[in-house]
């Protein structure tokens, strides 16, 4: 049976820029949020600059391309797969069409900078909770080389090929289902570098992952306390989710390694720790994650001097490539 396919043309809203000229819809630095590493099965992209994204929707898996065609004014965009409907209905919000920045003012002259020459940040959201929820958790409290190598063998062994005739040349997998995620075994999470506190979470998570998904359209805040309510997650991993499943711009990655020390460096040439950064956001609410987003596209960072975060050593050493 052919794999049901649909192609589509988004035209968005125009955008201009600092010249008065038109801008193309920043198609790749939207999606870039939903990349977790350089070789994430679950994200490609091709060398005409299409970004390819390997899907599990409510209405089962789908591969979805998205090309942006800037001398038209539109994004092109194609999908394959039992959701490949679903997909493209996704593509303004993925793409950061309903993100509102008119709530979000500063004084702040660094900031200012940042937002004016980054005017069209854009947050999307993917409406797709577990899809963002599982690469989380396994990033916490590791470094990224690690999680992102855990996360690539999830869903090498537990995924599936993503569907459509283009997508095994680039690849392309989809993450995991919940019930194949609760029958995983112990010892399978710890060849793929995934301790038991992260993979019992993950666990945890796809027990009540219909309850997470009904999480979409909710206040952040209460979100939080529903994705925290499951032991093993906190706020940070939280933030991760709300800021791509949820498009959520008030959603901070607090205890994140770096972000606290790099707004704080960028804002005063000092590094903070969480609480600082929580006092200086508080007035920006309920649209504090601005303020990280910006100083991140701004590309400022406190200078890296130290040493890297060494991968755990009590692990299996082997790494198993599924």
């Amino acid at each position: 049976m052919p794999t049901h396919h649909e192609t589509r043309t988004w035209r968005p809203p125009p955008l201009v820029g600092a010249s008065g000229a038109a801008v193309p819809w920043p198609v790749r630095r939207v999606l870039g949020l939903q990349r977790h590493g350089g070789g994430d099965p679950t994200f490609r992209v091709a060398a005409d600059e299409a970004v390819w994204r390997g899907l599990r929707t409510p209405l089962g898996p789908a591969t979805l391309v998205v090309a942006a065609r800037p001398s038209e004014g539109v994004v092109v965009t194609e999908a394959w797969g039992p959701g490949a409907t679903w997909a493209l209905d996704s593509v303004p919000a993925l793409l950061g069409s309903e993100d509102d920045w008119s709530g979000f003012s500063t004084d702040h002259p660094v900031l200012l900078e940042a937002r004016r020459h980054h005017p069209h940040l854009r947050l999307g959201r993917t409406g797709l909770v577990m899809e963002a929820l599982v690469p989380a958790i396994i990033e916490q409290k590791v470094t990224g080389q690690e999680a992102f190598a855990g996360f690539r063998m999830l869903v090498r062994r537990f995924g599936e090929p993503a569907p459509g005739p283009q997508a095994a040349a680039l690849d392309l997998h989809v993450q995991p289902t919940p019930e194949t995620i609760r029958q995983i075994p112990s010892w399978a999470w710890l060849k793929m570098h995934v301790d038991p506190p992260r993979s019992k979470a993950i666990v945890r998570a796809a027990r009540v992952a219909d309850a997470l998904e009904r999480t979409i359209g909710l206040d952040g805040d209460e979100v939080e306390r529903r994705i925290t309510s499951i032991p093993g997650i906190g706020e940070w991993t939280s933030a991760e989710v709300r800021q791509r499943a949820h498009g959520d711009p008030d959603a901070v990655s607090f205890g994140d390694y770096h972000v606290a020390k790099d707004v704080g460096w960028a804002l005063t040439g000092t590094p903070w720790d969480d609480d600082q950064l929580r006092e200086f956001l508080e007035p920006y609410r309920p649209q504090r994650g601005r303020v990280p987003a910006l100083v991140a596209a701004a590309g400022l960072h406190r200078p890296r001097r130290g040493a890297r975060m060494a991968p755990r050593g009590h692990l299996p050493a082997r790494v198993t490539r599924w």
